[in-house]
């Protein structure tokens, strides 16, 4: 194991990713105290991190450091405990702007997740440009966070949902969603990365696709944005949605980047506190972005702890997390293909992190549990993603989605919990 102190006790973040010193996985699990637990006297496998992240020392810290010391409502006082925190949150803008390459603070609206995010632009983008007759196209790799708010659109305009097809492998066709980006196209939503499948999306291109048309594309980015690097401007998307919690932070807080002069056409999203200018029972006029979606009082402190998790991503060093996690997903299908009995759900050429598998005969849900057992955690079911199960024809699958803490000792623990499974159920 390394002698080096953890990433939280090092210097400050290093301002050029060049800088950050090589990749040492034991270093970095030094910093994520969850991870030392033991389950039945086996030390934990924590293979669940495509549904949320464990959260290092800094992180925990940061946030109980605003309750600790500084914690007051934000945006709404003089004292010195309101300034502070207000400060403090309204720094953790600047970090999300700077980690996403978007050009303006004032593009990043805070939201409480990717959820949110998408609902946000269905309510209130959506609201103002699809009419009747009109289409909402998504891709059938949808989480269903990215498929429910356009049905409920569509459902109240008149409009339809069309979906561009996945192959066998579990990739996009490319040639069929340009086919059906057509003149009633109001928006094109779909994922940087598949929560199910790991299928990494060319955003770039289908990007340019659909401005080639004048359509606007919004992103899930919550798969992405913890292991690979994403810039907005170079993607050349309008709106793009992720969350803390995924990019090892607090639960309860998430960006919506937007195109400003999209965020400035489109109405408010809820009506309260801080999202207003002045009120009358005659008129409200509305404040300016991103206040404007911001209503009421936010998660001030998990904020906070947002920014810390930005700060640790930067520091490790996103490019050094993609390659680190790309050498174990390289491990993990390979492990798990030479199971007999195991299949892998998902084979696109580019994946990330994510590996989701069957094994004949046993119901993925006694696998979860039997490793369980082992101190291994996966999930088990149909990730929100039901249609991607019924198009490979499964009921749900095992997913072990990686993390920068991940190590191919783990990978190897998995495979040898699968081999049990498949002993213990034949």
């Amino acid at each position: 194991m390394s002698t080096a102190l953890p990433l939280s006790q090092t210097a400050p973040e290093p301002r050029a990713e060049a800088a950050v010193p090589p990749f040492d996985v034991e270093r970095i699990r030094a910093d994520f105290p969850i991870l030392a637990q033991q389950f039945r006297g086996k030390p934990l496998v924590y293979l669940d991190n495509a549904a949320t992240t464990q959260k290092p020392t800094l992180v925990i810290e940061a946030e109980a450091d605003v309750y600790r010391r500084y914690y007051a409502n934000v945006h709404r006082g003089v004292h010195r405990l309101s300034v502070e925190s207000t400060e403090a949150y309204e720094a953790v803008r600047e970090k999300a702007r700077g980690f996403i390459n978007a050009r303006e603070t004032r593009e990043v609206v805070f939201v409480r997740g990717t959820t949110e995010a998408i609902n946000l632009v269905a309510q209130t983008f959506g609201r103002r440009n699809v009419r009747a007759g009109d289409e909402v196209l998504i891709s059938a790799l949808e989480h269903h966070s990215n498929i429910v708010p356009w049905q409920l659109l569509c459902e109240e305009k008149g409009a339809t949902l069309r979906v561009a097809p996945i192959n066998l492998s579990g990739e996009v066709e490319l040639d069929e969603l340009e086919r059906l980006l057509g003149p009633k196209t109001r928006i094109l939503a779909i994922s940087h990365v598949s929560n199910a499948l790991g299928t990494v999306n060319p955003i770039q291109r289908i990007a340019a696709m659909a401005h080639a048309r004048g359509i606007p594309v919004l992103v899930d980015g919550a798969q992405a944005v913890a292991r690979m690097p994403v810039d907005v401007q170079d993607l050349g998307c309008d709106f793009y949605a992720f969350s803390s919690h995924k990019l090892y932070g607090p639960t309860g807080i998430g960006v919506l980047w937007g195109r400003e002069e999209l965020l400035d056409a489109m109405p408010p999203y809820q009506g309260g506190g801080d999202m207003i200018r002045s009120v009358t029972f005659a008129k409200t006029t509305y404040n300016v972005l991103p206040y404007k979606f911001e209503a009421g009082t936010p998660n001030i402190a998990g904020g906070i702890g947002f920014g810390a998790a930005i700060d640790y991503v930067r520091r490790v060093g996103i490019e050094s997390i993609q390659r680190h996690e790309d050498d174990l997903l390289a491990h993990t299908t390979g492990r798990l293909a030479e199971i007999p009995g195991v299949r892998l759900i998902g084979t696109a050429r580019e994946r990330a992190a994510v590996a989701s598998f069957v094994v004949d005969g046993v119901h993925p849900h006694d696998i979860g549990t039997v490793l369980d057992s082992m101190g291994i955690a996966v999930r088990t079911g149909h990730h929100c993603a039901q249609p991607v199960m019924e198009f490979f024809g499964v009921p749900a699958t095992a997913r072990a989605s990686l993390g920068m803490y991940n190590t191919r000792g783990e990978i190897e623990a998995l495979g040898r919990g699968v081999e049990e499974v498949i002993r213990m159920f034949r």
